[in-house]
């Protein structure tokens, strides 16, 4: 089987579980989807956020099709980087769906200002303030690592500003608005998206 059906196929099953899987677990227990779409005026942080956050899913999609059709060259890997990205792939595929179960009810996909959901702060929440988000881009990295492309590259760049964008312009200021001291506080002892890194100072 060819490197790139193998990650089409891995890239799909990600996003079956995390958005397909996820979204109707979600529907049954509470009767929302949890999707908010695009915040923000168009070409605001806001919009460009939720924009490159389609973008990434798109390109991520697009990296095995590409090489499938002759779009980028294929990509010659070794059986251990073949292994230690299609491990990574599979380990990030189950890692953020167990940081969306931790989140519970307040799973969401996006922002709604009038929205107050409880701020989750155990679990995986304990060591990061947006696992689910640190997962995503682990995937993403390993994707990388399976299928090394100009594409798949592109698809994390994207991802990435993407949810810098969403965690610095969007959530953050709005969980301390709607949750104060206790978001501040929080933030304050636990990193970003990665364990002692990014405390929100002050």
């Amino acid at each position: 089987m060819r490197l790139e059906v193998v990650a089409l196929l891995m890239i799909l099953g990600f996003y079956a579980v995390a958005f397909g899987l996820r979204t109707y677990r979600h529907l049954r227990e509470t009767g929302s989807t949890g999707f908010h779409g695009l915040s923000g005026r168009p070409g605001s942080a806001e919009w460009w956020g939720g924009a490159l956050f389609i973008a990434g899913v798109v390109l991520s999609l697009l990296a095995p099709i590409a090489g499938l059709l002759g779009w980028v060259a294929s990509p010659q890997i070794g059986p251990g980087q073949f292994i230690l990205g299609g491990a990574a792939v599979l380990l990030g595929i189950a890692a953020t769906y167990a940081a969306q179960t931790a989140m519970g009810r307040s799973w969401r996909v996006g922002v709604r200002s009038d929205e107050r959901t409880e701020l989750v702060t155990e679990g995986p929440f304990a060591l990061v303030r947006n696992p689910i988000f640190s997962c995503m881009l682990f995937t993403a990295a390993a994707l990388v690592v399976l299928l090394p492309n100009a594409v798949a590259v592109a698809a994390f760049a994207c991802l990435l500003l993407a949810v810098e964008l969403q965690v610095r312009v969007v959530e953050e200021p709005h969980l301390l608005r709607v949750h104060g001291g206790k978001y501040r506080s929080y933030a304050g002892r636990v990193g970003r998206f990665v364990p002692g890194l990014g405390l929100l100072r002050g």
